[in-house]
């Protein structure tokens, strides 16, 4: 039987639907998880937080959600070496929660998603995420090509790494600097990044390589309906350039 992938649901998450129909389409045998089945979560083998605002994102994106029940069950996972893939505010909890990058204590976060820069303004723009790790430092990652490149949206208010001076020190030293905004050619530099992320970040990888977090949506650049030019051909259904993460995941449970 294939993994079960688990794709819990909290109060605001409105990205779930794409997130759970591009992991099926990839191969994946995931299901949705509301907040009101919390005690389902320990049955699954791997898990993929979703985009949207949970909890309103009060306090700060994340913040909450990050105290949220279903969050004791995939810390607990996490750190028996199941797979947890953050995308946008699922970016923001695993980073509240403690699970990334992973150089603190749980729930005592050494690092934050936080409001874009120069101007604090909701961010909706088309960019390409690098990889900027070893594909097989990362087991969600293994599967992409070297210095792979991913297209994806950009939407967030939040979404600009910062911590400070000797955590980003950390985040460098340890590897856990997974992604970063670069150009459709691969090169980077201030004008590819949207929001004034610290290091460039768009996307960080615990010690130990099964958590990772990342902010724009690979799932929102996964299918040839989402291209006016239907650069993949005739079939509107057809995976596009997004998908490459997803399947990536899906392969790494499957090995």
């Amino acid at each position: 039987m294939s993994a079960r992938i688990a794709v819990p649901v909290f109060p605001g998450t409105n990205s779930e639907d794409e997130t759970l129909r591009l992991l099926r389409d990839c191969g994946g045998n995931a299901e949705l998880v509301h907040w009101s089945q919390a005690d389902s979560l320990a049955q699954y083998d791997a898990y993929v937080l979703s985009g949207g605002f949970a909890y309103e994102d009060r306090i700060r994106a994340g913040a909450i959600a990050a105290h949220d029940r279903m969050m004791d069950t995939v810390i607990e996972a996490a750190g028996n070496g199941k797979l947890v893939f953050g995308i946008c505010n699922g970016a923001q909890i695993l980073l509240e929660a403690g699970l990334v990058p992973g150089t603190g204590s749980i729930r005592r976060p050494t690092a934050a998603f936080t409001r874009n820069a120069p101007a604090p303004h909701f961010v909706c723009r088309h960019v390409y995420l690098k990889l900027a790790i070893e594909p097989a430092r990362c087991a969600i990652t293994a599967a992409l090509p070297e210095d792979a490149i991913v297209p994806a949206w950009a939407a967030h208010a939040e979404g600009r790494l910062a911590a400070a001076p000797e955590h980003l020190r950390e985040i460098v030293a340890g590897g856990h600097l997974a992604f970063i905004y670069a150009h459709s050619t691969g090169a980077v530099d201030q004008a590819a990044v949207p929001n004034g992320s610290a290091l460039g970040c768009a996307g960080l990888v615990n010690r130990e390589g099964n958590v990772l977090a990342i902010m724009p949506h690979p799932e929102r650049d996964a299918w040839n309906f989402n291209h006016l030019d239907r650069r993949e051909g005739d079939d509107v259904l057809a995976t596009s350039g997004g998908s490459a993460l997803f399947r990536s995941f899906v392969q790494a449970l499957a090995s």
